[in-house]
């Protein structure tokens, strides 16, 4: 009786991520030696290395005998009677036999020349019975992490040691955050540097989702490598369960931790005289770059004072001791200004920044009443320390599932873990606690135990340690009138009773809070410290005020959110990179900007570089010494950052709309003049980043005729809409233009709107998203001086004492439409001529070819959520940057985050068609929903994020389709967007679905929103998951496959449906949340 036929082991499907990328490099020359499907012909060893080994030294004895049959053949063309065409093609394959694009034609043009032959000749069987060595293969052995334990590394000995041209691919698969509580007898031995001992062999060390590029040009030197090859990469995961999401996040703490560092060791490169080894950690890099620019200034220092190092270590003791006399005296002088009370101390936890302010300010009455204060965030303050307090108040806001911000987990963690020892360690202090919280953040019931819970456990475990409480817990809630400055103003007079200083009168006022309009005036029009900022080397940030100014600039200050609690563990500052912002006023860029872009982001960012929903590049990932010299290579290619950011005029959208090219081009004129009027005219940008110097002695002021010293009270935007596409959501800018079209299809003039904003700050019901409304109509001409006038009234009228509300939205609503419409009038000195009829039927891009009215050729490609990269998904950066170094036309970014190869000329159309199917950007094959989804960036660089979504749309998007395939309806375009904060980036209030981030993990979901933009949507549940998410859409979406009417959309179904009322304007925003009906869901 035959035995079974084995099954062969499935690979996990993260690592098939690796084998994704092997075959898209190799294509048909891919030969993964020890593949799984071997082990149904072969048994069950036919995965393990050896077996693999024996395999690629029997194929390449194989080929050698073929090398040798055909040089034979060569050698005995005029006995055999060869023809000259034969010798040719035998000996132009012999040269080229591991050329890889060669060896294959050559091999096929060798087979058929001798099938021909009447001939007969050992060495021609030899050629024909192994025709299928003729191409030149990669050859591949690919195995898990078991590989580098010492039970199983004998057989990867082997194959590193035997000097045979076969690659070797190592997969590690151990999170860094388990790296710690691996089996100490299976011990890993580092790979890497066991192969490159033996100097012969090729050796990388490679995290695809760290550094695909890194990557790719590691196994493309591999596979040239005449030799071993050993390649370890790095893929952290726990089952096939973990997401995709926790693998990235894993992989970019071992990498920024140096715990997996990515580097090359080529020994090619030494018989060329260079260095065989290549350091491809950034972080990594930046650090040894740190140490050796101090080692290098001190042996600077010491070459021109040689007593200086001498002095350096023989003067250190002398040093400290100065330095503690200095403190002791430092701690004398405070202990006698003490005198006057009990010294205070005031600990925060604070996420936001809300329980950080009222902490310092609470600080700063209580030195005004005669207290010596503290203040400092919970994690600073261990446990014995705190215990040797007397008066500590705590302030804490509340995060995620009810949980201490990140600033004061630790000590949270200590205090719970004394209470559950038993321990009494803090009978000596007196404390207060003051929490932070929302209770309409948890509308259900069962969930209501999470407001405010941090600061109840805190207070409860004070006290279970010991500790006296001086002062009731007090609850600042963002729901009542006056926010939690509500129940802050009854707690505050308590805790000076309690700290016996009630019948103190303070009469000083206190310091005025720095703001942005102090900021903003005193910068010397946007100069400030910036300077002086970027050549600071003691850190990676700058100032939070050149913070502030940097934005006018184009800049923002981030960090790398996916590490930083690592790196705070590890005593670091957080990783520090700065966000840059291109100008591009229409999203229009030639093809020779779009090949500096993609340059300048592989050189000064992290390789990628995002399409906002402004029509513009984003880099992120720029460390603060490369922003310069970034900011510089932005504007040789006539671009620049300035205005991009900050509370100007910022950059000016136009509808792409290809098919009208003519309209589109008048629009584009005009937006790139009216960009270039509102500029700011202060120098500072080009004294700052281009190096362009000031008049000698200050002989010409700076002047902003526009703006003024102070700007405008908030960001401004601008958008053209060209019907009967709305891709620019033209009602959601501050100032809007819609394109009137005359009978000759010229562009008449605009009807104008005004008031668009989409800012939210959760819970703050002062703050909603607004639609603009319509002023009137105008002419080309009169446009700029709209634009000039509304500005001006802007910047006359807005709210300047409070940023929450200083958009012009909340302008026009203080003031009244009609009020603010003859402000503008009188400023203009004409009025607004009755608004010309159109009509908007949708807002999403239309994907693929079109043909303009000159007979020129555009498409539109689909790139999801803006991100221009290289994945193991596809490789659109490059594909993009070979498509523009052929483009004559130009290119047209949209303002749903995709791009327009425009204007192509019939003689280029089947070039630029080749390109995009080589690189699969023809694809256009996705979903109604995928094609109709954006997002803003989020995590991990965004600093405003609560919760992912870049990174998260495309899997929840994956999940909907399945529950829209099920209903028929994959095609059907619903226009969903998420934003990780309530800023709403991707102007999210205008969709027919939306999430915004509240947490990690959590979002307030809205429905009922316009498919053309025309209606904001409403809040239908406040606190929403992944399941919770799934489980609302799934009923939702079958009820309007079956209901729907014809043309329907989603947005107006599930008004008519009852789920939710529609909004009819931004104030009426909160109105009827929660639902309607049976379909209502409030907090209790």
């Amino acid at each position: 009786m035959s035995r079974p036929t084995p099954e062969p082991p499935v690979v996990p499907h993260h690592e098939l991520s690796y084998n994704k990328v092997l075959t898209e490099v190799f294509g048909s020359r891919l030969e993964i030696c020890n593949a799984p499907e071997l082990v149904r012909v072969h048994g069950k060893y036919a995965t393990t290395p050896e077996f693999a080994l024996g395999r690629v030294r029997a194929q390449l004895e194989t080929r050698d005998a073929v090398v040798s049959a055909v040089g034979t053949l060569i050698a005995q063309a005029a006995k055999l009677n060869l023809s000259p065409e034969t010798r040719q093609v035998l000996s132009s394959w012999l040269l080229a036999r591991d050329v890889p694009d060669k060896s294959e034609p050559l091999g096929k043009q060798v087979v058929a020349a001798l099938e021909t032959l009447e001939q007969q000749h050992p060495a021609i069987d030899v050629v024909l019975k192994h025709r299928d060595q003729l191409r030149a293969v990669s050859r591949w052995i690919i195995g898990s992490d078991s590989w580098s334990r010492d039970v199983g590394f004998s057989g990867l000995h082997h194959a590193i040691a035997s000097g045979l041209n076969v690659n070797i691919l190592v997969l590690d698969t151990l999170p860094y955050s388990t790296r710690d509580i691996q089996d100490p007898e299976t011990r890993k031995k580092d790979v890497g540097l066991y192969a490159m001992n033996y100097g012969n062999v090729y050796v990388a060390s490679v995290a695809i989702y760290s550094s695909f590029m890194q990557m790719l040009q590691a196994v493309s030197e591999a596979d040239k490598f005449p030799g071993p090859s050993v390649i370890v990469a790095y893929l952290p995961y726990s089952s096939d369960a973990s997401p995709t999401l926790d693998v990235l996040k894993e992989t970019k703490l071992a990498v920024d931790s140096g715990y997996w560092p990515l580097y090359r060791w080529n020994p090619t490169k030494e018989d060329q005289g260079q260095n065989p080894f290549s350091l491809d950690s950034e972080a990594i890099k930046a650090s040894l770059q740190e140490f050796l620019d101090r080692q290098n200034h001190m042996s600077l220092l010491e070459l021109a004072k040689p007593q200086l190092a001498t002095e350096l270590v023989s003067n250190l003791g002398d040093t400290l001791k100065e330095a503690r006399k200095k403190r002791a005296t430092e701690v004398f002088d405070s202990l006698v200004n003490s005198l006057g009370g009990d010294p205070l101390l005031i600990l925060y936890a604070s996420d936001g920044g809300n329980a950080e302010k009222l902490a310092k300010r609470l600080g700063t009455r209580a030195k005004a009443r005669g207290l010596p204060t503290r203040v400092a965030i919970f994690d600073s303050m261990p446990i014995p320390e705190l215990a040797q307090e007397g008066n500590v108040l705590f302030v804490t806001s509340t995060a995620g599932q009810g949980e201490f911000p990140q600033n004061g987990r630790d000590l949270a963690k200590a205090l719970n873990a004394a209470v559950t020892r038993g321990e009494t360690t803090l009978t000596n202090l007196k404390y207060g606690v003051f929490g932070l919280g929302d209770s309409h953040y948890w509308p259900r019931a069962e969930d209501a135990h999470y407001y405010n819970k941090p600061g109840k456990d805190l207070d409860a475990r004070l006290e279970q340690l010991g500790a006296e409480r001086i002062v009731t817990f007090g609850l600042g809630d963002d729901q009542d009138a006056d926010g939690l400055q509500t129940g802050y103003k009854a707690w505050e007079p308590l805790v000076w009773k309690a700290l016996g200083v009630d019948h103190i009168t303070v009469t000083e006022p206190e310091p005025e809070p720095v703001t942005n309009e102090h900021i903003k005036i005193t910068s010397n029009f946007l100069r400030g410290t910036i300077v002086e900022g970027l050549e600071d080397t003691t850190t990676g940030a700058l100032s939070a005020s050149d913070g502030q100014l940097t934005k006018f600039h184009g800049i923002y200050e981030q960090d790398d959110r996916d590490i930083r609690e690592q790196r705070k563990a590890d005593g670091l500052e957080p990783a520090y990179a700065f966000m840059i912002r291109v100008r591009t006023p229409g999203g229009v860029c030639t093809p020779q900007q779009w090949l500096a872009i993609d340059q300048i982001a592989d050189e000064h960012g992290n390789g990628t570089f995002k399409i906002t929903t402004r029509q513009t590049f984003q880099f992120h990932g720029v460390i603060k010494r490369h922003l310069k010299p970034a900011v510089q290579d932005i504007n040789r290619v006539l671009l620049d950052t300035i205005a991009a950011c900050g509370d100007v005029n910022r950059n000016f959208i136009v509808s792409s709309l290809p098919a009208q090219s003519q309209v589109h081009e008048e629009a584009y004129q005009f937006a790139k003049k009216m960009s270039d009027k509102m500029l700011p005219k202060t120098t500072a940008y080009h004294e700052i980043w281009l190096d362009k110097k000031m008049v000698a002695g200050n002989a010409v002021q700076d002047f902003e005729p526009l703006y003024g010293p102070y700007y405008l009270p908030r960001k401004f935007k601008m958008a053209v809409a060209i019907p009967p596409n709305n891709d620019v959501d033209v009602y959601c800018n501050d100032l809007g233009f819609i394109a009137i079209i005359d009978d000759d299809g010229k562009l008449k003039g605009f009807n104008v709107t005004a008031g668009g904003g989409m800012g939210v700050t959760h819970a703050m019901k002062k703050t909603y998203p607004r639609l603009g409304d319509v002023l009137g109509f105008c002419t080309v001409e009169q446009g700029y001086e709209v634009g000039e006038a509304v500005i001006i009234v802007q910047r006359d009228h807005g709210n300047r004492t409070d940023r929450k509300n200083a958009r012009l939205k909340y302008t026009i609503d203080r003031l009244g439409l009609d009020v603010f419409k003859s402000l503008v009038e009188k400023q203009l000195g004409w009025s607004f001529a009755p608004a010309e009829p159109f009509t908007f039927t949708a807002n999403v891009d239309p994907f693929g070819w079109s043909t303009d009215h000159l007979g020129k050729h555009h498409f539109t490609a689909f790139i999801e959520n803006g991100r221009v990269e290289d994945s193991a998904e596809n490789i659109f950066k490059t594909g993009l940057r070979e498509i523009a170094k052929v483009h004559k036309g130009r290119f047209r970014m949209t303002a749903n985050q995709h791009v327009i190869i425009a204007d192509i000329e019939d003689a280029d159309l089947q070039t630029i068609k080749g390109l995009l199917a080589k690189y699969g950007l023809d694809n256009i094959q996705h979903s109604g929903l995928r094609l109709s989804s954006s997002a803003c960036v989020a995590f991990p660089t965004c600093g405003l994020a609560f919760a992912e979504s870049e990174r998260y749309l495309p899997v929840l998007v994956t999940k909907v389709e399945g529950i829209l395939e099920e209903h028929g309806l994959r095609h059907d375009s619903i226009v969903m967007r998420m934003s990780g904060c309530a800023n709403g980036c991707s102007r999210p209030y205008a969709a027919e679905v939306a999430f915004v981030g509240k947490s990690p993990g959590n979002y307030v979901m809205l429905i009922g929103g316009g498919y053309h933009g025309q209606r904001l949507n409403k809040i239908y549940r406040e606190n929403v998951t992944e399941p919770e998410i799934l489980a609302i859409l799934r009923p939702m979406i079958k009820r309007y496959a079956l209901e729907r009417g014809e043309g329907e959309h989603f947005g107006d179904f599930v008004i008519r449906a009852g789920y939710i009322t529609p909004t009819v304007s931004g104030k009426l925003f909160y109105e009827g949340m929660g639902g309607e009906g049976e379909h209502r869901v409030v907090a209790a």
